[in-house]
């Protein structure tokens, strides 16, 4: 997808300037997740694959942990079998322990080297909150967009910065700690990947490399190799465009 300088003029002045706006709303609309479908039942763990060591269902919530007893050597994802969405909203509620280190990937393909692992984009969550927000791909070209940040990646060039969304230590103080959940936003439509947290926009990334993008693929979530953590999702709504 090429676009000319108008053409992403345009872009940045009706569709970003609206998203970045960064103030939530005191209350969403009554009808906000109007069109999503749940894809977690909190209750089972149906419709999703992964590691049963690392992932259950607890009190309505999709856990995942690591214990002193059973430290990885590799990141491992629980993995929705529902479909490969190319173009859709996401929304999930999480909160994770201080030490923790997780993500949401989609557009993803399963590796084969490898039970449970995945490669593709991934909203970034980690407990001290250094990483979170960012659009990161797993096993792929890394760090796309960092919190703050509003990128156009090209092939064969590091990504160009094309804006700044906020400081990132500001962007932070809107991430929730301990005990209280967070809500991820995801917006992907085209090559146009929106990381939204808390009514926060935290990282745009407009991906113009052919080569290197894809345009679906799985949905899954991360623990991630570290100390013991622990994340805990208790709600995903997808809603596909």
């Amino acid at each position: 997808m090429k676009i000319s300088a108008r053409t992403f003029g345009v872009i940045a002045t009706v569709v970003f300037a609206p998203l970045f706006a960064q103030p939530a709303p005191s209350a969403p609309p009554a009808d906000s997740n109007a069109g999503y479908t749940p894809i977690f039942d909190g209750q089972t763990l149906t419709g999703w694959d992964g590691d049963p060591k690392y992932w259950r269902v607890e009190n309505g919530c999709m856990v995942g942990e690591i214990t002193p007893e059973t430290i990885i050597k590799r990141n491992t994802f629980i993995i929705w079998r529902g479909g490969a969405p190319g173009d859709f909203e996401l929304k999930v509620e999480y909160r994770i322990s201080d030490r923790g280190n997780s993500g949401i990937n989609y557009r993803s393909i399963q590796l084969t080297d490898a039970r449970w692992s995945l490669a593709g984009y991934q909203a970034d969550i980690d407990g001290p909150s250094r990483h979170t927000g960012q659009n990161y791909e797993e096993r792929g070209r890394t760090f796309l967009a960092l919190r703050g940040q509003m990128v156009r990646l090209i092939e064969g060039q590091k990504p160009i910065l094309v804006a700044s969304l906020g400081e990132p230590e500001a962007l932070k103080a809107f991430v929730k700690t301990g005990d209280e959940w967070n809500h991820y936003h995801l917006i992907i439509r085209g090559h146009l990947l929106i990381h939204n947290l808390n009514g926060h926009v935290m990282s745009v990334v407009l991906d113009d490399d052919a080569a290197k993008r894809r345009a679906d693929g799985l949905i899954g979530v991360q623990v991630h190799v570290g100390p013991p953590m622990k994340i805990e999702y208790r709600s995903f709504l997808l809603k596909p465009l």
